[in-house]
């Protein structure tokens, strides 16, 4: 990367204070991060100071990316057309749905997605260049690591891809491409419409402390010698005393002799050197940097194996990242690809990726799911049982839902069928007797009706 690509972003962070102060950095570059000590100096890159990567230098960011870029990695997408009657439809034929199934003759899906999204998050910016057939149908997609956004006098917005040696090789990708045949998938844009950011960035303080901290850290061990106790003698010493105890002691327990028992006379004691204050500090800042990290992701650290709160089923721990930044990353990246196939979007005609998925592994959750689904009436039990790449039941008994039948009033009888609406009276009885008897039953059957209506209402 060239230092001038730089210096715009640098000269913009240091014109956000009042005009002609300096503000305090680190700076945002293109490239990675630049430290405030460096950015002091217009000519840092010559000072033999250098940028850093962005995610590059921490576990806890790797651990972030990494979760969200594998996750969104082993979605299925679906192309998914909406019906009248409150269904959909999922759309086998379209561009779209060949696409999701293999964007490229030398990446799966499973590529895609992931690298797409790791890209994403790294530089706040993910590209991708379609390639269409003589029907103006895309028939293949290939993920850029760089592109620039560039914006035409007419106002037509235009793309200058690279970073990808295969397509390079294959077309001509000196002009710039127009925005119709590019995915550009982008993050929060506080500079330029067309250009995203990383969340990283707003962690980068965070980032710094935590790796210098580490960096002190490291340098102390490899330097400095530590021991694990020290010796103390109520009697006095001077300089030479303590030079020759120390060399006689090194020798004795070092080297060669290093676990031999040490025996001490005239009145020396060991004591042993626990964690201080300030070590126990140094820790507790070091969690807190990673926390903030995660936070800034939008992530749990639950999912990342941290934390002290546990979830009770990884269902609830799936739909409390769904519900933050694992479901916004999805729908961000659905849209961009409706855009760009000219969808008209959610709930008409849109794509989806299937978030099922995250519970391949939750056997006892996704099974219990779908049977209270049946039991409820929302799923027939063919519809529960494809879900489960199950045959359909032989005979269609299994195409319509169906609900349990548990409470009825008494006059149901034993054939479980309602009484009839006019009962006829018995032929030994006059008229008067019919009709008082036909009343009574009538009063009777609205009775239990009413009942049956009461009861239902409080089941349900």
């Amino acid at each position: 990367m060239s230092w001038l690509s730089g210096l715009p972003t640098l000269w913009r962070g240091r014109q956000a204070a009042a005009e002609g102060q300096y503000r305090p950095g680190p700076y945002a570059l293109s490239g990675g991060w630049l430290s405030a000590s460096a950015g002091r100096y217009v000519n840092w890159w010559q000072s033999g100071h250098s940028l850093q990567p962005y995610g590059e230098s921490s576990a806890m960011v790797e651990a972030c990316q990494a979760a969200y870029s594998q996750t969104v990695g082993m979605l299925p997408g679906d192309h998914w057309r909406g019906l009248a009657n409150g269904g959909r439809d999922r759309v086998t034929t379209s561009a779209l749905s060949r696409i999701l199934r293999r964007p490229n003759d030398y990446q799966t899906a499973s590529d895609f997605l992931m690298n797409m999204t790791r890209r994403l998050y790294q530089s706040g910016n993910s590209y991708a260049y379609a390639l269409r057939n003589n029907r103006f149908e895309i028939v293949e997609l290939h993920l850029m690591r760089d592109g620039q956004p560039q914006l035409a006098a007419d106002g037509s917005i235009h793309y200058s891809l690279g970073g990808n040696e295969i397509i390079e090789q294959r077309t001509d990708l000196s002009e710039p491409v127009p925005a119709r045949d590019v995915l550009h998938v982008r993050l929060h844009t506080p500079r330029h419409p067309l250009q995203g950011e990383s969340p990283i960035l707003s962690a980068a303080l965070d980032l710094s402390m935590y790796n210098t901290a580490l960096q002190q850290q490291i340098t102390f061990f490899v330097n400095q010698a530590r021991s694990s106790f020290i010796l103390g003698t109520d009697q006095p010493m001077n300089a030479d005393q303590n030079d020759a105890l120390r060399e006689k002691l090194s020798q004795r327990i070092g080297g060669l002799n290093e676990g031999l028992p040490l025996v001490l006379s005239n009145g020396l004691k060991p004591y042993p050197l626990t964690t201080s204050a300030v070590d126990a500090q140094l820790a507790e800042l070091l969690k807190m940097s990673a926390a903030n990290v995660a936070l800034a992701h939008r992530i749990p650290l639950q999912v990342l194996g941290l934390g002290e709160t546990t979830y009770a089923s990884t269902e609830i721990l799936n739909q409390a990242w769904l519900s933050s930044g694992l479901g916004f990353v999805l729908n961000h990246i659905e849209t961009a690809f409706d855009q760009l196939f000219n969808l008209k979007g959610y709930p008409e005609e849109y794509t989806e990726l299937d978030t099922k998925a995250l519970l391949r592994s939750a056997y006892r959750e996704r099974i219990e799911g779908l049977s209270r689904g049946v039991i409820s009436g929302i799923y027939a039990p063919d519809e529960a049982r494809n879900l489960e790449d199950l045959p359909s039941v032989p005979g269609g008994v299994g195409e319509q839902p169906r609900v349990q039948q548990q409470v009825v009033p008494l006059a149901y009888g034993a054939n479980m069928q309602p009484p009839p609406a006019n009962p006829q009276p018995p032929d030994n009885q006059d008229n008067t007797d019919a009709g008082a008897s036909q009343g009574e039953q009538q009063q009777a059957l609205a009775t239990a009706l009413a009942a049956y209506e009461r009861e239902r209402f409080i089941a349900a």
